[in-house]
């Protein structure tokens, strides 16, 4: 039924797909200055080789997955690679293995101001193989070509990426959607009233799910400028649920196809035929069935824009990339869907566990927000919000304290010198920045929740100030950061304050190993939060 349905949907994604321009792209070539990494070269010749430069090999680590090896009972990545720190140092090669080629792991931060500086006009980084061979094989009846920025690398990269970057990096754009925003929070507020136990205030388990609710709802409404009411009012519609457990279904079989030994490139195993399912679901569910679909066909009805923005509302995202790109646009609108979900839950999450843990730090939260917002209904508006410095700090710490990604990796154009070894050209180095943001020799009482610590004009949080900024990249770093941080930053922003305003948060059960690593950290261990309105 499903190939029935994608075979319907191709006839739909031809007109999606039509006039295809890339209108606003500058070559970037053209505008490059000379690479600021010329400086190591002054260097290169006391380095020592990259053959020197330590670390397991293939052997080695094999050995030590068995019984009584060092890295016997690691259940994630993470741990193997934090236990190859102790043994070989703060850099070191991680070996070719399965296909995939040699990484060199560093996590000295000293070492990323140079990465950063040489990763060139288009920074090179691993994409995601599975969703490459879903778009460029399995699906290329329905792509077209057309990756997004998900699955491309180099000048194709750049040119999607130009075209986006007016529409979602810039902060005054961001900001356009507070509106929506506030419309969603309100039915999120809603729900939470819904759903705590009378007695003791608390959220039940699977909270968690109801953040996911959220995170999507407000990534389909400014994306769409739809309303799926997934939160509290039709939470229960069967395409609703299909659809968040299908974007799960990505993160997990992800993880499983992505990180572990790539079979499937050999023979096709039955975890990856579920991951193309996944995305072909995906594929029906977004694009052809109702949410991409329907609003492509009011923003063609409506030439002269009076109908497709609701009053007080700005335009979708779709329809503002509709004007540079189509192709783009709803690709973009897919990826939005697709990334933009567990990410900003686990996120979520893990500044509600700070601020639930931190009554202090929560109830001065409180006092700053009681002061643009004397009542409870009072309204956030965009003029008032640039009144929040220790919103914005909560948000940072919780961020620091509880990051959603490891880290990130760069392909650099240049040989460069990392911590006194040559690096050749072409050679992946991972950027493991976040594994850092617990460590006392980088932050200054890390395991502390210390919103001041990023307040510039704050006597007692200057001490806690981090030293090397290129610790703290929640979103990644130059050309290649994250394209949906400023719509992030708004969304963690309007809740948080929402949240605090409303309601004194706690949470009154250990958050010790509350995250587990898949492709992202999420939480593992009840979202009991307490929830006790607000009298004031």
């Amino acid at each position: 039924m499903l190939s029935r349905y994608l075979t319907k949907c191709n006839t739909i994604v031809g007109r999606l797909f039509s006039s295809t321009t890339f209108r606003g792209y500058t070559t970037a070539v053209e505008q490059a200055q000379e690479n600021e990494g010329a400086s190591t070269s002054n260097n290169w010749e006391n380095a020592r080789p990259y053959s020197e430069l330590p670390g397991p090999s293939i052997y080695e680590i094999i050995r030590g997955s068995l019984p009584g090896g060092v890295f016997y009972k690691k259940t994630t990545f993470i741990e193997v690679i934090t236990t190859m720190k102790r043994i070989y140092g703060d850099i070191y090669r991680f070996p070719s293995m399965f296909g995939r080629p040699e990484t060199v792991m560093n996590f000295n931060p000293n070492d990323y101001p140079i990465i950063f500086r040489n990763e060139g006009i288009w920074p090179e980084r691993r994409t995601f193989e599975t969703l490459i061979y879903h778009r460029r094989v399995h699906r290329e009846d329905f792509f077209r070509g057309m990756g997004g920025l998900l699955t491309t690398t180099g000048e194709e990269w750049a040119k999607i990426r130009t075209a986006v970057n007016p529409v979602l990096m810039q902060p005054k754009n961001a900001r356009l959607y507070l509106n929506t925003l506030l419309e969603v929070n309100d039915e999120f507020l809603e729900r939470i009233r819904h759903i705590r136990d009378p007695l003791t205030l608390e959220v039940p388990d699977d909270f968690h799910d109801d953040i996911n609710r959220l995170t999507l709802e407000g990534v389909v409404s400014i994306a769409l400028n739809t309303r799926l009411g997934i939160i509290h009012k039709s939470r229960d519609s069967l395409e609703s649920k299909t659809l968040l457990k299908e974007i799960r279904n990505f993160f997990a079989l992800s993880e499983e196809v992505e990180v572990n030994i790539p079979i499937w490139k050999i023979i096709k195993t039955p975890k990856f035929y579920q991951l193309m399912k996944t995305l072909d679901m995906l594929i029906y569910i977004v694009l052809c069935n109702k949410y991409i679909d329907e609003a492509l066909i009011r923003i063609d009805l409506d030439s002269e824009g009076k109908f497709t923005s609701e009053m007080g509302k700005e335009k979708s995202v779709l329809e503002k990339l509709l004007r540079i790109d189509r192709r783009i646009a709803v690709v973009m609108a897919l990826d939005m869907m697709m990334a933009g979900v567990d990410t900003t839950s686990s996120t979520l999450t893990g500044i509600l566990f700070c601020i639930a843990k931190n009554p202090d730090k929560q109830q001065k939260l409180f006092e700053e927000l009681k002061s643009i917002l004397p009542n409870k209904d009072s309204h956030l508006t965009v003029e008032n919000m640039q009144n929040l410095p220790y919103l914005r700090a909560c948000i940072k710490e919780g961020m620091r304290y509880h990051p959603s990604l490891a880290g990130t990796i760069r392909q650099l154009p240049n040989d460069v010198v990392l911590s006194g070894y040559r690096i050749p050209a072409g050679t992946d180095v991972s950027v493991s920045s976040n594994l850092l943001l617990r460590n006392e020799k980088f932050v200054v009482e890390p395991n502390k929740y210390i919103p001041e610590r990023w307040l510039r004009n704050d006597i007692e949080g200057k001490k806690y100030q981090l030293n090397n900024a290129f610790v703290f990249l929640p979103f990644g770093f130059g050309p290649r950061s994250c394209v949906g941080k400023r719509i992030v930053d708004l969304e963690l922003e309007v809740t948080l304050a929402r949240l605090v305003r409303n309601f004194l948060i706690e949470f009154n059960y250990s958050t010790e190993n509350a995250f587990t690593q898949k492709l992202i950290f999420i939480p593992t261990i009840p979202l009991k939060f307490r929830f006790e309105e607000r009298k004031e």
